[in-house]
């Protein structure tokens, strides 16, 4: 079973080798088959450079450039869920606030309990954060919160990218609309609302040691909502016309 792991990345040539070295090590220990396959953002520094020379020491590296005028983080995570070569994708921020251990126990999880996607909680039990921004804490529980409660379910770290999808699950929920972050919470809400199956397992997450975050809140706002009011008309008035065909 192999897993892709896709990394979207805009001028992250000093956080890639980190988190490229990081992943390759932990999955080859772990003795899991898969891609590392990095979506270069039409970046403006060196890390067209820095991904070659990562390549000569980890042959699993694969990378695309989501070249212009479809630029942003959406649109990069889209350019490398419609190229990815495994049985089961995750998406990884470049910056290495995910951590290796916790996409092998996502992995695992995947194959023991036969699920469609398994998802990160950051914020439940056992879960872990450090150093997250203070300006985006009460927004970020706030958002999860209601979406939570607006779709009748328990879990509630929807917003974070950090989520394992089986092939079958991320065919079922095209086509993608969300060009930005946005994606983030478009994906996950239409695997549920679709009927696919998820495990949620706790994982921990990390601030960047290098550069800033991409994600600007006050342009996300009326995106994130249309994105959340686009899956909640699917779920209430589709009549499961989008829902899972099972076997």
């Amino acid at each position: 079973m192999k897993l892709s792991v896709v990394i979207p990345a805009y001028n992250e040539a000093l956080n890639l080798p980190d988190t490229l070295t990081a992943f390759y090590n932990e999955l080859v220990k772990n003795g899991i088959d898969h891609e590392l396959l990095v979506i270069n953002d039409n970046s403006k520094d060196n890390t067209v450079e820095v991904i070659a020379e990562l390549q000569q020491t980890m042959p699993t590296i694969r990378t695309i450039v989501n070249t212009p005028p479809h630029n942003g983080f959406g649109y990069a995570v889209r350019k490398g869920l419609e190229n990815y070569k495994g049985d089961c994708v995750a998406i990884v921020m470049a910056d290495l606030s995910d951590d290796p251990a916790d996409l092998v126990k996502f992995y695992n999880t995947f194959l023991e309990q036969k699920v469609d996607c398994v998802f990160g909680n950051r914020w439940g039990k056992e879960g872990k954060v450090i150093d997250y921004p203070k300006n985006k804490l009460y927004l970020n529980r706030f958002v999860n919160r209601m979406i939570s409660f607006v779709f009748k379910m328990r879990y509630r770290d929807t917003t974070n990218a950090f989520k394992l999808y089986s092939r079958q699950a991320m065919e079922g929920i095209k086509p993608f609309m969300s060009p930005h972050f946005n994606l983030t919470v478009e994906l996950p809400l239409k695997a549920i609302v679709r009927g696919y199956t998820f495990a949620v397992v706790p994982n921990s997450w990390q601030n960047r040691k290098h550069g800033t975050s991409n994600l600007k809140i006050k342009e996300m706002g009326s995106r994130y909502f249309f994105i959340i009011l686009y899956c909640l008309i699917e779920k209430y008035f589709s009549r499961g016309d989008f829902k899972k065909k099972w076997d």
